[in-house]
């Protein structure tokens, strides 16, 4: 190799790492096969009228975990979860709307950061290792800029617990009119400097805002786990907006192969969660697993 082809090379090398927080960091030319474990959240099983209920449920129809809520009756929980043997990967936030990180009143959201310790708190209980935040909200009363500094100076409160605890906070996007592109979405996490601050990737609720596999390669790495959910960008044209999840699994506009294959290039092996409707009846939970079950395996 001479001086020049040398030098040329190094430039190349340099530019890509120059690049890679927003190729993901994790882009994986050779892919391992995939493990992903098959999860339901807790909104979505649909039937059963305790805790341990629903965890039966869930264990018929064919899921590996449930995700459930924070502020449950935590010896209900982990007593179902032994009984069923399912996993517990991960705790959905209750409180953060009626919370919110981003609220103007310093009150609402010191409620908040003390609701997203008791989620983390139960996530460590449970042997889960991710937390979901919606970390705020913008609105004509809560404008862009206060949403982000309000909502950043409020999770750092509580990183260090998070740390200690080996639990990840994970941001979702939840039409919540913030973080509305996978660029910005990496800022905001990496601005934390920790790798206890990851996001929660929902397939559906990213339609309206551009291509879930796009969002996927950027975000890479910092993807701590995935919401499986359906979306019609025909129905929301037609009905409304909130129509668009009136469908089922595989039958609306995500591109699951393409979902797939970019959660193989930047190597995720981790859970794909339902959060979809449809969950009602023993008959409807295992129709979702089965369901998920094809979209892992396309």
């Amino acid at each position: 190799m001479n001086r020049r082809q040398f030098a040329k090379n190094t430039a190349m090398a340099s530019a890509l790492i120059t690049a890679a927080p927003f190729m993901g960091l994790s882009k994986n030319p050779f892919p391992a096969a995939r493990s992903i474990k098959k999860g339901i959240m807790w909104g979505s099983i649909a039937t059963g009228s305790t805790v341990l209920e629903k965890f039966q449920l869930a264990k018929q129809a064919g899921f590996d975990g449930v995700e459930p809520l924070s502020h449950l009756d935590r010896e209900e929980v982990l007593k179902a979860r032994a009984a069923t043997g399912l996993a517990i990967p991960s705790v959905s936030g209750a409180q953060h709307w009626k919370y919110p990180l981003s609220d103007p009143d310093p009150e609402v959201r010191q409620k908040g950061v003390e609701a997203l310790k008791v989620s983390l708190e139960d996530a460590k209980a449970y042997g889960a290792d991710t937390v979901l935040l919606v970390p705020g909200r913008v609105s004509e009363a809560v404008s862009y800029d206060d949403c982000w500094n309000r909502s950043v100076a409020e999770i750092k409160k509580v990183v260090p617990l998070a740390e200690k605890l080996k639990v990840k906070i994970a941001i979702e996007n939840v039409w919540n009119n913030f973080l509305l592109s996978p660029m910005e979405a990496a800022r905001y996490v990496d601005q934390f400097k920790s790798p206890a601050v990851g996001f929660y990737f929902d397939c559906g609720n990213i339609l309206v805002y551009g291509w879930p596999e796009q969002w996927i390669r950027i975000l890479g790495k910092r993807i701590a786990k995935i919401h499986i959910k359906e979306f019609s960008n025909q129905l929301a044209d037609t009905q409304g907006k909130r129509a668009g999840f009136n469908v089922k699994l595989q039958e609306g506009t995500v591109n699951w192969s393409a979902v797939m294959k970019a959660l193989d290039e930047v190597g995720y092996q981790d859970w794909a969660t339902i959060e979809q409707p449809g969950g009602d009846s023993p008959e409807g939970l295992k129709d979702l697993c089965d369901r998920l079950k094809n979209i892992l395996n396309s």
